[in-house]
């Protein structure tokens, strides 16, 4: 494993997403082929503030946070590619959902696995198509589109 492997965490992926807390979902990236395929994961845990509300006496991360989750770790994919300036001046935004099927609930003590692969990449926008497992199970998937805009 190379240096640069050993550093996937989230002070590296601080470098690469603006996102912090409580809204930046992924804690580590596990693989990483850059242009290609990013698996990263999120430890869930009852911390997290969403789930105070959602649902008291039964929390369940909501799948939207999963999708965001996901949306986050193409981010990343994306966005290594990007210079340090690059990175400053643009914003990558979420920008399309297609074929979203959620197929289990996340709760506390799950540790989400993001398997994001990348479809297209043209100019300022891209397709990505990702799941979400739990022990091996898929929780989500979907098809993801991004755009990138200036700040």
């Amino acid at each position: 494993m190379s240096d640069r492997q050993e550093q996937r965490d989230v002070r590296w992926i601080q470098t690469i997403l603006p996102h912090r807390y409580p809204m930046l979902m992924v804690d580590r990236v596990l693989e990483f082929e850059p242009s290609n395929r990013i698996v990263a994961i999120k430890n869930v845990t009852i911390n997290e503030e969403v789930l105070q509300g959602h649902f008291p006496g039964h929390p369940v991360l909501p799948g939207v946070l999963v999708v965001e989750g996901l949306a986050q770790a193409g981010g990343i994919l994306i966005g290594e590619a990007m210079t340090t300036e690059e990175r400053q001046r643009k914003l990558l935004y979420f920008s399309g959902i297609e074929r979203a099927r959620f197929r289990a609930p996340v709760v506390p003590g799950d540790q989400l696995r993001y398997e994001v692969e990348l479809i297209w990449h043209r100019l300022n926008s891209a397709k990505l198509d990702a799941r979400a497992l739990v022990d091996g199970n898929v929780v989500a998937e979907a098809t993801l589109k991004s755009s990138m805009v200036d700040r």
